[in-house]
């Protein structure tokens, strides 16, 4: 019960991610001087993609299940962190905070790292 809520929270963030990545993309083709909602948008789109893998493979049984959840979360918090930032830059004029940015750079490294961690983990029974 608790895992598919959580896949199901997950599969919702990887959604609303999906739908800012395109609302981003359109934004930056249609403002002048846009460059950094491209990659802002490029990271929600990307990741969002990678949760709903991730999902898919804890699900099945594929991944580590626990392993593999913290890695989605870990998409969706520096997904939100990178493109927040570089969002807020391009409308606010600042920072969401000092090297938020970078902040959830380094989070998509681990959480990607934490994907392939989770792959190689042996599951019981096999």
């Amino acid at each position: 019960m608790m895992q598919s809520r959580l896949f199901r929270i997950l599969i919702i963030l990887a959604g609303i991610m999906g739908a800012d990545g395109v609302i981003l993309a359109a934004a930056s083709a249609h403002q002048g001087d846009a460059t950094r909602l491209v990659p802002a948008s490029s990271m929600l789109l990307f990741h969002a993609t990678a949760i709903l893998v991730a999902v898919a493979l804890a699900e099945r049984g594929i991944i580590h299940l626990r392993i593999g959840i913290a890695a989605a979360f870990g998409f969706v918090i520096a997904a939100a962190l990178f493109a927040g930032d570089l969002t807020l830059r391009h409308y606010a004029g600042h920072s969401l905070f000092p090297m938020a940015a970078p902040t959830g750079g380094t989070l998509l490294i681990v959480s990607w790292l934490l994907l392939a961690v989770a792959a190689a983990w042996p599951r019981r029974g096999t």
